[in-house]
């Protein structure tokens, strides 16, 4: 091998390194453009039966089909902005119009009653709380920042809004313009194969997603009971809010009961703790607990199995694994990932013993 050789073939190493840094750079700088994407996918899996009921079943053709259910799925939109916009600006002119002395003040109250609540019960947690001096360091003055932050970024959620649904339209009314980009880069005698692949991937996850809706709002009408039962204030947001955080798995029932134990206790400021604040908080809690296992026991279980086709233990551990590779994220998409795999090695690897094992209910 002379020089020449190994020259050019460190020149096509470099070039191909960086090459694909210049990708990577490239796909960085429109990282915006990409999560448009992959939400209007996730939009047009939603809508994908309603398109196909109008066409199959109404009759209609397919643009039709198209504008009706995007139009159903904008009015569904609006109608939860039109539920919290107002909540939303109420609470901002409260918060700009509050005195910040007297919110340091009521939670300190409450802070108070805390710690004589459990030293009449013989519990000492002041002495481990004062240590941290932790009511000092909060700055009460960031809220009216952070809610200015809030409205600076609407502009930008805006344009995000109708890029989704404008990538969207197209999704539904060409369903094949994605799947003919990949086509591209797919090799002649495997077309057929990846077609197949590909209008199941579709149908599975069509339903998974359809199926995430129904869990949202079946835990959404479980909490919105509960917190208006209590008379927890601005339980519908409440509710949405906690029910939005079981789409991340494992994770977010935690953080849902965090922000539900939170908000319920500050409901009832200036209230006795005692009588009022502690009773009701874990009444909520209780009725907490239960919708989660009315999810965990019921909704979920069908959702995994009628529409993804894996065994629970089988997405336990792609959730866990995929998160302590990826994080948060890796757990929100580990199940469609995980699906559209099985489907592909069905398709691609059918005789291998293990893509049996793993496909067989595919």
């Amino acid at each position: 091998m002379n020089s020449k050789i190994i020259a050019n073939g460190i020149l096509r190493a470099l070039g191909i390194i960086l090459g694909i840094f210049l990708v990577l750079y490239f796909l960085y700088q429109i990282q915006s453009v990409i999560i448009y994407i992959a939400i209007a996918a996730v939009v047009s899996l939603i809508g994908r039966p309603v398109v196909l009921f109008l066409c199959r079943k109404l009759k209609f053709n397919n643009t039709l089909a198209v504008i009706v259910t995007m139009t159903l799925l904008v009015l569904v939109l609006l109608g939860l902005v039109s539920l919290f916009i107002p909540l939303i600006i109420e609470q901002s002119h409260n918060l700009a119009l509050l005195n910040m002395n007297e919110l340091q003040a009521n939670i300190q109250d409450l802070y108070q009653q805390i710690v004589t609540y459990f030293e009449v019960n013989q519990i000492d947690v002041q002495e481990t709380i004062k240590q941290s001096n932790l009511l000092e360091k909060i700055d009460f003055a960031i809220i009216p920042d952070l809610l200015n932050g809030l409205i600076s970024g609407f502009g930008s959620f805006t344009i995000g809004l109708f890029s989704v649904i404008f990538i969207s339209f197209f999704f539904l009314k060409d369903s094949k313009l994605f799947e003919s980009g990949i086509m591209t880069f797919i090799p002649d005698n495997k077309e057929s194969r990846w077609k197949n692949s590909s209008t199941k991937i579709k149908d599975l996850l069509s339903r998974y997603f359809v199926g995430l809706v129904f869990q949202i709002l079946i835990l959404f009408i479980l909490y919105t009971i509960v917190l208006l039962i209590f008379g927890v204030h601005n339980a519908i947001v409440i509710a949405f809010l906690c029910a939005l955080l079981n789409l991340i798995p494992y994770v977010g029932p935690l953080i849902s009961a965090s922000l539900v134990i939170i908000l319920t206790m500050t409901s009832f400021l200036g209230q006795s703790f005692s009588d009022v604040i502690l009773p009701k908080t874990i009444y909520v809690f209780i009725g907490f607990i239960i919708a989660q296992l009315v999810d965990n026991f019921v909704s979920q279980p069908i959702i995994f199995s009628k529409s993804v086709k894996s065994h629970p233990l089988e997405i336990f551990l792609i959730i866990i694994i995929a998160g302590i590779l990826f994080g948060i994220i890796g757990m929100v998409v580990a199940v469609p990932t995980y699906t559209a795999i099985k489907v592909i090695l069905k398709e691609f690897l059918s005789e291998n013993k293990i893509v049996k094992r793993l496909t067989k209910d595919l």
